[in-house]
C-alpha cells in the first residue's frame, strides 16, 4: 500500500511539472474544461435557483391548502373564461356549512381582496391591496409581524378599524416602519389604526399575497367599505390536517360543495378546487425539462473540452515516447505508465473544473447583488462537478495512456 502511494505521489509530481513546463498547452486544455464546467454548473445552478424561488413562492400560498373559487387557476391559451363568469361566487356562510360537512379538523378562511389607496396626512399610496380575512387566516397563511401585533379575536368579531400594514407601505408612508404603529390612516371612506407591520417579504416570481404592498384587515371592517363583496374576488381557503392528503381533502370538499350548491348527479361543478400542491407539481415537471436542456448544453461543452484534452494527451505521449521507453527499460510497469497519463489528464480536468466552479460562484454573487435574485450553488452540484471532471479526465486520457503503456521500450527509445 505504501509503495502504491509513493508511485502516486511521484506520478502526481511529474504531472504537475509537465503542466508547468507546457504553459500554453496546459492553458488550452484547461480552457475547454473550464468553459464546459462553467456552462453545466452555471446552467444547473441558475435553473435550480429559479425553481427554488418559484417553489418558495408557491409554498407561500399555503401548504396542503385548497382555494375554493369560481375560477380555475389552470389558465393557459385555451382557458375557457366564459365558462366560469356566471358561476356563483363563494360566500361567507359556506365556510360554516363546509366545516359542518367535513369530519376532519380543518382551518377555513373567507377572503376577498380589492385595491385602493392608503393615506397619512399628505402622503398617499395608490394601488394598495386590501385583504379582508376571517380569523383563521394566520393558521393557513402565516403572517410574521415585525413591529406591533396581529389582529386579535375581538377585532375580527366586531369589525373594528384595526389593520396590519405591509413593510413597503409603512416605509414609504413613515420613513421608518416601526413609526407606523398607532398611526391613524385613511382607507377609502374609513379611518383605520395601524396595529402591526408585516416583516418584509421581498420579491418573488409568484405574485402571491404581496404582503409588502398590502394591508390586512378583518372581513367585517372591510365589508363596511365595499358595496358588494361579490365583485372583489371572494374565495374560501381550506387547509387540512398534516396526515390528510390533498386528494382526500379535495374529494371531501367536492362532496360538501356539491351538497351546499344542491347540484344533481348529472350537473357539472359550478366551483373550482385549486390545490397548491398541483402548482408545485407542475413547476417540478416544467423544470425537469429545463434541467434536461441545461444538461445537454453543458455536456456538449464538456465533450468539446474532452476532445481537446485527448488531443493534447496524444501530443504529450508522442513527445515523451523516448522517456516512456527509458522508464520501461529500467523496470516501470504498464500500470505505472498508464496511471501517470491518466492522473495527468484527470488533473487537468480537476484544475479546469475548479476554475469553472470559482467563475460560477462569482457569477452567482453578481446576479444576487445586481438583480436581487438569489442564485444558489447547491453542494450536490459542486460534488457532481468534481465527479464529472474526474470522469472526463479518465475518458479523455484512457486511449493515449493505453498507447503509452503498451509501447515496446526498445522502439520507444529509438523513436527520437
Amino acid at each position: 500500500m505504501r509503495k502504491t502511494f509513493e508511485i502516486l505521489a511521484t506520478t502526481l509530481r511529474l504531472a504537475l511539472q509537465e503542466l508547468a513546463k507546457n504553459k500554453l498547452r496546459t492553458f488550452l486544455s484547461l480552457f475547454g474544461v473550464t468553459i464546459g464546467i462553467f456552462c453545466i454548473i452555471g446552467v444547473l445552478s441558475t435553473v435550480s435557483s429559479l425553481e427554488r424561488n418559484i417553489q418558495d413562492g408557491v409554498k407561500s400560498l399555503g401548504s396542503n391548502t385548497i382555494y375554493i373559487d369560481k375560477w380555475d387557476y389552470g389558465g393557459g391559451a385555451d382557458y375557457p373564461w366564459w365558462k366560469y363568469v356566471n358561476r356563483p361566487s363563494p360566500q361567507l356562510i359556506e365556510t360554516k356549512l363546509i366545516r359542518e360537512k367535513i369530519s376532519a379538523p380543518i382551518n377555513i378562511v373567507f377572503n376577498f381582496s380589492t385595491q385602493s389607496f392608503i393615506q397619512f396626512e399628505n402622503d398617499k399610496l395608490d394601488g394598495i391591496t386590501y385583504h379582508g380575512i376571517t380569523e383563521e387566516f394566520d393558521k393557513i397563511q402565516p403572517v410574521e409581524i415585525l413591529y406591533g401585533r396581529y389582529l386579535n379575536q375581538l377585532e375580527f368579531d366586531y369589525g373594528t378599524n384595526s389593520i396590519v400594514i405591509g413593510y413597503d407601505n409603512a416605509e414609504k408612508l413613515f420613513g421608518s416602519p416601526e413609526k407606523a404603529i398607532g398611526k391613524e390612516v385613511s382607507l377609502r371612506n374609513k379611518k383605520a389604526i395601524i396595529v402591526g407591520v408585516i416583516k418584509k417579504q421581498g420579491t418573488s416570481f409568484i405574485e402571491g399575497w404581496r404582503f409588502d404592498q398590502s394591508i390586512i384587515l378583518s372581513y367585517r371592517f372591510m365589508k363596511q367599505m365595499l358595496f358588494n363583496e361579490r365583485f372583489n374576488n371572494p374565495k374560501i381557503l381550506v387547509k387540512g390536517p398534516d396526515n390528510m392528503s390533498t386528494d382526500a381533502l379535495k374529494d371531501e370538499l367536492k362532496g360538501a360543495m356539491r351538497s351546499i350548491h344542491r347540484l344533481g348527479p348529472t350537473e357539472e361543478d359550478d366551483f373550482a378546487l385549486n390545490a397548491i400542491s398541483d402548482f408545485s407539481k407542475a413547476v417540478s415537471s416544467l423544470f425537469a425539462n429545463v434541467n434536461l436542456g441545461g444538461w445537454m448544453i453543458g455536456l456538449l461543452s464538456l465533450i468539446v473540452g474532452a476532445f481537446g484534452i485527448a488531443n493534447i494527451m496524444f501530443v504529450t505521449v508522442r513527445e515523451r515516447t523516448p522517456i516512456i521507453g527509458l522508464k520501461k527499460a529500467i523496470g516501470a510497469k504498464k500500470r505505472t505508465i498508464l496511471m501517470e497519463f491518466l492522473l495527468e489528464s484527470a488533473l487537468i480536468c480537476i484544475i479546469g473544473g475548479f476554475i469553472g466552479i470559482v467563475l460560477v460562484l462569482i457569477m452567482a454573487q453578481l446576479l444576487t447583488n445586481i438583480f436581487n435574485f438569489p442564485v444558489y450553488v447547491p453542494t450536490n452540484i459542486l460534488a457532481l462537478a468534481v465527479g464529472i471532471c474526474v470522469t472526463i479526465g479518465i475518458l479523455a486520457g484512457i486511449i493515449p495512456a493505453m498507447i503509452a503503456a503498451k509501447m515496446d521500450p526498445v522502439v520507444a527509445i529509438r523513436s527520437k
